[in-house]
């Protein structure tokens, strides 16, 4: 099956921008939503003094290293935050193990480095630059599941009766060894029948049952979230081609096989962590996104296409919904997915203590669940891991109420400008892949209607940008013909103009 779209015309005239002006943009993006792009003397400091991996003689340690462990993650990722291993049981249940990365054991609280990761609190993520939250020795060494590499790690165990139902979990310290390092698009090629066996994973033996069995169970894992109302949505994430120095095109991200595997995987991971500290009476940074408030636009959405939702928020009725407009339409499904995400309203963090009624994740149709799965890209997983060990020792938590209460803000916070920096870098980089193309004719389909004007989104490449001539008529779902008038890559700016 196809990975990613790419699209390069066949002969491109000189381009006045490069790599190096998107990573001067993105700098001065970073500074202006009030994050820090480089880490400080005192943090280099801090980083010439660790000399290896984190050392621990707890006897509490267990020994995983033997487990047939393996990472599934991006190609071009070095900063690896988790792995997994399995087993079949009797009667088809399956042992399920989800490694993460103890960060905590080499980054203090309240030291150089961790202070860096809170004033950021995630690794911000561009095409010409990555804006680490640590410095890459220790996200992409020293505290990374490297290949073959011993590390400490948090464990969670699981274990799921044959229809892919929690029978019991727990979470324990352990010290593990990643004996695979594998990439989305190769595994899930395998796993489609499109591609060989990944050479990394047909080294160890059993490796390939491992990873049937992980699939399997994250399928099945999938079809209960989606029968409880966990909403199918699909959103663009373009990202910029380089050859060198040059933009040479856009390539568009596909959710495939593989990266439902981990999905899964990681939101059940994240759901025994939340309660695991809440059954040990502790608060815990909860991810939540909150019932819909903006419920009845939803409403008035699905009447445009000829469909009745509820009048009290129904999760169920919406993902029914959108799998109906994603079959019907597949083409304008992700602008649809767009209108519902903005409707929906953004994720935040927020404490929750035991005996409160948990929020839980509209989207995700989940009642508990954080964010723990990542601590050497986001700082509330650092949080949680945190919170996690005290339990395990049963002292008390690095953090009090009020503490989390202002880190669950902050975190909200930088994690919305961190996400407006990337946005604002794709806008620049469709502005390079077109910037030679001025004069050239396009198809494409109107996105948004606003105050400010008709947006409008090419099919190839698929960049966003203004309608700023002959929108007179338009609705949100036509398909059009513009010629590209201008581009600004400063400013991320696109501007064409009807011409049918």
């Amino acid at each position: 099956m196809p990975s990613v779209g790419v699209n390069i015309p066949s002969m491109y005239p000189k381009q006045h921008h490069l790599r190096s002006d998107l990573v001067r943009i993105a700098t001065r993006a970073m500074v202006e939503r009030g994050l820090e792009p480089e880490f400080s003397t005192r943090v280099e400091q801090q980083l010439s003094a660790i000399t290896g991996p984190a050392q621990d003689s707890d006897a509490a340690i267990r020994d995983l290293t033997a487990l047939l462990w393996c990472s599934i993650d991006n190609d071009d990722s070095r900063d690896l935050d988790q792995l997994t291993a399995c087993e079949t049981l009797a009667q088809g249940a399956v042992r399920l193990w989800v490694a993460i990365a103890d960060v905590d054991a080499l980054v203090a609280q309240g030291s150089p480095i961790d202070q860096h990761a809170l004033l950021n609190t995630t690794t911000v993520y561009t095409s010409a630059r990555i804006f680490p939250m640590l410095p890459e020795r220790l996200s992409t060494d020293l505290t990374s599941l490297n290949f073959d590499q011993e590390r400490l790690a948090l464990v969670t165990e699981m274990v799921f009766d044959a229809s892919a139902v929690l029978s019991g979990a727990t979470v324990y310290r352990a010290r593990v060894r990643n004996k695979a390092k594998l990439a989305y698009d190769a595994v899930s090629a395998w796993i489609d029948g499109e591609g060989a066996l990944p050479e990394a994973a047909a080294a160890v033996p059993g490796m390939q049952e491992q990873l049937r069995t992980q699939d399997a169970l994250a399928q099945q894992l999938r079809l209960r979230r989606h029968a409880q109302g966990s909403l199918e949505l699909e959103t663009f994430q373009p990202r910029a081609v380089f050859e060198g120095e040059q933009v040479v095109g856009i390539a568009e991200q596909v959710h495939n096989r593989a990266r439902q595997l981990i999905e899964e995987v990681m939101i059940a991971t994240n759901g025994c962590t939340a309660r695991y500290l809440a059954a040990r009476g502790g608060a815990s940074l909860r991810r939540v996104v909150r019932s819909p408030e903006r419920w009845l636009r939803i409403v008035g959405v699905a009447k445009e296409y000829g469909e009745t939702l509820p009048d009290e928020p129904d999760s169920k009725a919406l993902e029914a919904f959108l799998a109906k407009r994603h079959k019907a339409d597949p083409l304008r499904f992700p602008d649809l997915s767009l209108v519902i995400v903005k409707l929906m309203g953004s994720g935040e963090y927020v404490v929750e203590v035991p005996g409160e009624a948990p929020i839980g994740h509209f989207g995700l149709a989940v009642r508990d669940y954080t964010h723990s799965t990542a601590p050497n890209r986001r700082f509330p997983d650092l949080i949680t891991s945190r919170l996690l060990k005290a339990a395990l020792r049963k002292q008390r938590a690095p953090y009090s109420n009020t503490e989390l209460a202002e880190l669950a803000l902050h975190c909200t916070r930088q994690e919305n400008s961190a996400q407006k920096v990337e946005r604002r870098m794709r806008k620049s980089e469709a502005a390079i892949v077109l910037e030679s193309r001025i004069g050239q004719r396009f198809e494409a389909i109107v996105t948004g209607a606003t105050t400010d004007g008709i947006w409008v989104r090419l099919l190839s490449p698929p960049a966003d940008g203004k309608l700023v001539s002959g929108d007179a008529g338009l609705r949100v779902g036509d398909k059009l013909h513009v010629k590209l008038l201008s581009t600004d890559v400063e400013h991320g700016f696109i501007d064409f103009a009807r011409i049918d």
